[in-house]
């Protein structure tokens, strides 16, 4: 069970903001957001082992402000290929179209696909991770086009708006996407973004 606590206590150097923790067996986890001296803030997730000798042996790994964003794109890739690893047994379209390695679209059934549903059925049918799957054109061997895009959307929280405001080096940060990719994206919204101004 994980409990959160705002923090206001100054440690040595830093503030701690706030505090998550949780504890299995013989370890406890800490994850504290701090800010810096110089202002910046960071994540530090601490893990703490009780010993045979009854000390405590400690690990802990800093994220910095700047890598929010790797982190959480990181972390949201991580969960989503775990549960597609579990898809073979749910019911519903989305299990139907992952496999193990979550196959290529090609190995979809037609209805499935993303190109076919907008010719068949128009925009509308269509999410928008399929939408930019179409931009991006393919993922990686291991990751389907529609999957990566699902990773990104993920990295920003579905917002159509953050993702307008990435950048090149944003969007590569994802792996499967390069200048080309990243620019079909970009071009794509700001395409959006004028037509809305007219």
């Amino acid at each position: 069970m994980c409990n959160f606590v705002t923090n206001q206590k100054m440690d040595m150097k830093n503030l701690t903001l706030s505090t998550e923790n949780f504890s299995s067996g013989k370890r406890n986890y800490f994850i504290d957001f701090k800010r810096a001296v110089n202002d910046s803030q960071y994540i530090c997730i601490t893990r703490s082992e009780l010993q045979a000798d009854g000390g405590y042996k400690r690990s802990s790994v800093v994220v910095f402000e700047e890598d929010f964003h790797l982190l959480i794109s990181a972390m949201s890739s991580l969960f989503h290929s775990a549960a597609h690893l579990k898809t073979t047994s749910r019911s519903g379209a989305k299990s139907e179209r992952l496999g193990i390695a979550d196959r290529g679209i090609r190995s979809w059934n037609p209805e499935l696909r993303p190109r076919e549903k907008l010719i068949e059925y128009g925009t509308d049918a269509l999410s928008n991770a399929e939408l930019m799957a179409l931009l991006i054109g393919s993922g990686r061997p291991d990751v389907s086009a529609v999957a990566l895009s699902e990773n990104i959307l993920e990295a920003v929280g579905g917002r159509l708006d953050l993702l307008a405001s990435q950048s090149h080096k944003g969007l590569s940060a994802f792996n499967g996407i390069g200048i080309a990719k990243s620019s079909a994206i970009i071009a794509a919204l700001e395409l959006g973004r004028r037509m809305c101004a007219v």
